[in-house]
């Protein structure tokens, strides 16, 4: 939490006069300075904008409030115990989800930089800008798949029969999902067939990836290949036009889920599910693996640390208030949640009731399926269960849509800005290519197990250490002073004691602790609790997770190398002081930060204060309490 120096010039604001000039504003390199080079770029043609502050709102709320919450978020608290997840979940949201959500929204609105560029703050660091950029690609390959299947069944609920409501004649053990449909003497490990159809029906999942995965299946990617062409033509335009269509993604699902929900509760059986929702298991607490899928899932779903949330505010205007917008989007995000969880653990009490058994037991394969087999079995129960097939399924690809176009609007983002004279519909073009190529893997037999491990090993594992990069590159080595500093010059608000205590303390504790341990056990990782991997599956997930890891200690590595000099100590302040170009992108304000922050830093001398009392009024603010 160090005051890092900043490189104060008393010349800013005379190269460039005003606002007006910003476009063409690129501040003089010293002769032969090849480092500089970064800089200008930083400070080049000004970046688009959103057409009013609304468009921001709504594109957080469709890239936060997505299959993260519908999809992703009943399974994990199912594989962990209901309600015994729900109350770490709620901690972790608290102590960790928002205050690193807020923090993204500064840092991108402050900078107006892209989730790599924004670094100028700390160069040596860079590296974790890239390693939070691989793993958005990580979970943006699958995650698209996903879409693929919402649109498969969105495809199927058109039929006369929903196909999934009965039971096909050559399952055994099956419960037809409709209530109307006949159902034969099954044994007690009979499944229902919604179960059976996702299974054998629409995924043909093998029983294992030993003997490989298959070829992809040509009605998986006919859909996948839709998926991606829905995303391109959203992104094509850039932000403009993802911002228009962010206010259907962010709105139309509510209406749906509402729907569903009240027909989710009058299921007979339902109140079981709910309340072993609801209800917490307090031994579960001092479970560390139940605090890990807690902060997984709290990442996933917020979509902090991919570079999503930097991308998005570096579009704001640079007094927006981005606290507002964030309190609103995580609010939002936990109550969709929670409305999911309550539909879902709904439909899994209607299924135990049906089936006669513990809602803990009810669906066997768990997994990313739980989404695709207990949502359409609840639909098949419902009055007009074509009508509401169609609904929810459309519901279910808005929501995947929106996060999507986030995530690679985030990837086009840097790439664009590394190459401006790239126009955004041909790099949208290569983009979407790409993933669809990389996306074929997921619509094979045996694609499921590789989705599995791409969310694991480069979907959460990753991004949790991208986390822990980001809060120490800002917060340890840039400093909590100086950008609480910095958010008092752009807000006009001084931060709270809460805020600087969650990023000083509580985020990187928490998170480290989960990290090592996440860590030790990293090859426990099985399919729907029962397939053990292949050495060769957990030797593939280790490639994926130290390829981006490595991003970090190679980039310091390499900002050491650049900034070499006869004085090690010289050689780390310049690799890890914020460069020149750090700042408002506006000369303007940035004359006016500069002399915002060079007052602060008088101040702070003359209160003086050694560095275990810098550290303490850092965390409680008591540099800026009296003034």
């Amino acid at each position: 939490m160090g005051d890092n120096g900043y490189k104060i010039d008393d010349d800013v604001g005379k190269r460039g006069v005003n606002d007006s000039n910003l476009p063409s504003y690129k501040p003089p390199l010293e002769d032969n300075d090849e480092k500089n080079k970064e800089d200008v770029e930083d400070n080049g043609p000004k970046r688009a904008v959103w057409g009013n502050q609304l468009e921001f709102l709504m594109s957080c709320i469709a890239t936060s409030v997505g299959l993260g919450n519908v999809w992703r978020f009943p399974f994990v608290a199912y594989q962990n115990g209901g309600g015994a997840f729900l109350i770490p979940y709620l901690i972790v949201l608290i102590c960790i989800g928002k205050p690193m959500y807020y923090l993204e929204c500064l840092l991108g609105q402050f900078s107006s930089r892209n989730s790599v560029r924004f670094w100028a703050l700390a160069p040596a660091m860079k590296g974790a800008g890239y390693s939070a950029i691989l793993g958005c690609a990580y979970i943006l390959t699958y995650y698209v798949s996903i879409v693929g299947l919402c649109l498969y069944y969105l495809s199927m609920s058109f039929q006369s029969t929903l196909p999934w409501s009965v039971c096909a004649p050559e399952w055994t053990d099956c419960i037809p999902s409709d209530p109307n449909q006949p159902a034969t003497e099954v044994s007690p490990n009979a499944s229902s067939s919604a179960e059976l159809y996702f299974v054998k029906t629409v995924l043909q999942q093998i029983d294992g990836i030993e003997g490989g995965i298959g070829a992809p299946i040509w009605y998986l990617v006919l859909c996948l290949l839709a998926s991606w062409f829905i995303i391109f033509v959203i992104v094509s335009q850039g932000v403009k036009s993802s911002g228009k269509a962010s206010y259907f993604l962010a709105l139309f699902p509510y209406v749906v889920m509402i729907i569903l929900l009240i027909t989710t509760v009058i299921l007979p059986g339902s109140g079981d599910g709910i309340l072993f929702f609801l209800t917490p298991q307090w031994d579960k607490l001092l479970e560390l693996n139940v605090w890990y899928a807690a902060v997984t899932q709290v990442f996933f779903s917020l979509s902090v640390c991919t570079g999503a949330i930097i991308m998005f505010s570096s579009y704001n205007g640079f007094r927006q208030n981005v606290y507002r917008d964030a309190m609103i989007v995580t609010t939002l995000d936990t109550f969709t949640s929670l409305l999911s969880g309550i539909t879902i653990f709904g439909i899994l009490g209607n299924l135990a009731y049906e089936l006669n058994r513990e809602v803990r037991d009810v669906v066997g394969s768990g997994g990313t399926g739980l989404a695709f087999i207990s949502y359409p079995d609840a639909i098949s129960k419902t009055f007009l269960p074509q009508l509401f097939s169609v609904l929810f399924f459309l519901m279910m690809t808005v929501l995947g849509v929106g996060s999507a176009v986030a995530l690679l609007s985030t990837i086009n983002t840097v790439f664009l800005d590394a190459f401006p004279k790239v126009r955004t519909i041909y790099m949208s073009a290569f983009t979407c290519c790409s993933g669809f190529l990389i996306g074929l893997v997921y619509c094979t037999p045996g694609g499921q197990y590789i989705l599995e491990l791409v969310d694991y090993y480069g979907g959460t594992f990753l991004v949790l250490f991208c986390a822990i990069a980001e809060v120490v590159g800002i917060i340890w080595i840039y400093g909590l002073e100086n950008l609480c500093l910095d958010i008092e010059f752009m807000l006009g608000i001084k931060t709270s004691f809460y805020w600087r205590f969650c990023w000083g303390l509580i985020c990187p504790v928490m998170m480290t602790v989960v990290f090592i341990y996440a860590l030790q056990g990293v090859t426990n990782l099985r399919f729907a609790d029962t397939y053990i991997y292949p050495p060769a599956g957990y030797a593939a997930g280790y490639v994926m997770l130290f390829a981006g890891v490595s991003f970090v200690p190679i980039g310091i590595a390499y900002t050491l190398y650049r900034n070499r000099s006869g004085n090690f100590l010289e050689t780390i302040r310049k690799s890890f002081a914020p460069k020149a170009a750090w700042g408002p992108i506006s000369p303007t304000e940035k004359a006016g930060w500069e002399e915002f922050k060079r007052e602060a830093k008088i101040h702070r001398e003359n209160v003086g204060s050694s560095w275990p009392g810098h550290i303490w009024r850092s965390l409680t603010g008591l540099y800026r309490r009296k003034l």
